[in-house]
């Protein structure tokens, strides 16, 4: 039987983070989900550190592959996945013990949902580049967050992933959904713990081409 929620967390050189981010998976309230790793080509002791959570969940699967940048990994997480929504954890981030609880109420009273998002907690810097003008900075409550994304499996098939652009993947997936016409629903529950006090991710690093997950 298929899970209710498919988790995608991809990873890359980030073993010590990681391990808070998985922790904050396996409490979760909400139980009928499948989490789903992909190791994009680490070189530290992410293996070593994945083990120790699969010997105690079996519904944690662990997938390694070379360095594909962001959009790579989350679609090879997307091709691997049962559930009949998609979402996601960044390896530096954290879910709120009751998130997937409370998006599975949001979903089972509103059916029809193709894509529910919103629902953030940041902690660190609020500010990004703007990704249709990278030298301006703009407040995140105005962005499209992607690991807040709850995605219906059909509508990710028709989305067909996530396309391999410099940055701004999940606002790029976000704006096909809507010329879609997708049924689209935004939450401020902020049980998505959006961490911004490291200096290695994709925004912070942008101007230096640098990626992460």
């Amino acid at each position: 039987m298929s899970p209710k929620f498919s988790i995608i967390l991809t990873s890359y050189n980030r073993s010590r983070l990681l391990v808070r981010a998985l922790n904050s998976l396996i409490h979760q309230t909400f139980d009928d989900w499948e989490g789903i790793i992909v190791d994009d080509g680490s070189t530290d002791d992410t293996p070593e550190v994945v083990c120790e959570f699969l010997k105690n969940h079996s519904n944690i699967r662990y997938f390694r592959q070379e360095n594909h940048g962001e959009a790579g990994a989350k679609n090879t997480g997307f091709s691997m996945c049962r559930g009949n929504y998609i979402s996601f954890l960044d390896s530096d981030d954290e879910y709120h013990p009751k998130h997937l609880e409370s998006r599975n109420e949001l979903l089972c009273n509103n059916p029809g949902v193709q894509l529910l998002h919103g629902g953030v907690s940041i902690i660190g810097d609020e500010f990004v580049p703007d990704r249709k003008n990278p030298g301006n900075m703009i407040h995140l409550s105005d962005c499209i967050i992607g690991g807040t994304f709850f995605v219906e499996q059909n509508a990710m098939k028709l989305l067909g992933g996530f396309r391999n652009i410099p940055i701004g993947t999940d606002s790029d997936l976000y704006e096909r959904a809507v010329s879609m016409n997708f049924k689209i629903m935004k939450t401020h529950m902020p049980s998505y713990i959006y961490h911004r006090t490291g200096q290695d991710s994709i925004t912070h690093n942008f101007l230096k081409n640098s990626f992460k997950h």
